[in-house]
């Protein structure tokens, strides 16, 4: 192969672990796609890992009781993963495991003329209609927010809300960074209302964006 995927783990600040796979730009997007969970499966700490599929939708791993999710765009392949939560559901929402990810590119323009088919009323006045940045954010943030929720067919525009847009982290994990700016968020599932919190950063051109529970499992710095 002229260009082999590029497989980065890494931790973020919110406490979450990340696990990236990039590269093989000369590969078409679904044999690139396909390599790329390969490369995932085959770097598991433990050993080679499988991924399945609940009823939702939502992807697993065989054997293990650590919440996963999963977002690629272009050549950017993205895995996030909770600790393991043995008491909790993972096939249903729950706090304690609630987490989303999606990621799409920084140049997306496309994100602009379908804006009023994601925002509601509310949110399309919070997010600036010339901001692609800000836009792509929102989108990156209702994704990731509706993996969150494992719950199918809930109103994306509004039982999903932004209330707080999170900055993109530019300068993730280095040192004397700043804190990152977390946006706020809620889902409504049935009759209940749940906030979540936001994160955003930037890797290899595209905006990657966490939704997650302030009461879900979390890594400490030491045990990523």
């Amino acid at each position: 192969m002229e260009t082999e995927c590029i497989y980065w783990p890494h931790p973020t600040p919110v406490g979450i672990k990340v696990e990236e796979i990039s590269g093989m730009e000369n590969r078409s997007r679904e044999i690139w796609r396909r390599m790329a969970l390969q490369v995932y499966c085959e770097n598991g700490k433990d050993g080679f890992r499988e991924i399945g599929h609940f009823a939702n939708g939502a992807p697993f791993l065989f054997g293990q009781t650590s919440r996963i999710s999963i977002t690629h765009t272009g050549h950017l392949l993205a895995v996030a993963t909770l600790p393991k939560t043995p008491e909790a559901n993972l096939s249903e929402f729950n706090p304690r495991t609630a987490m989303g990810i999606d990621a799409e590119s920084l140049d997306r323009s496309q994100v602009l003329r379908i804006r009023e088919r994601f925002l509601s009323e509310s949110e399309l006045e919070l997010i600036p209609a010339d901001s692609l940045e800000k836009n792509i954010i929102a989108w990156t943030a209702k994704e990731a927010l509706y993996k969150a929720a494992m719950t199918e067919g809930i109103d994306f525009r509004n039982a999903i809300t932004l209330e707080q847009l999170p900055e993109i982290d530019r300068k993730m994990n280095l040192p004397g960074a700043p804190a990152p700016v977390i946006g706020k968020a809620s889902v409504v599932i049935g009759s209940e209302r749940y906030d979540l919190h936001l994160y955003s950063y930037e890797s290899d051109g595209c905006c990657v964006t966490l939704a997650f529970s302030p009461k879900c499992a979390k890594f400490g710095r030491n045990k990523q």
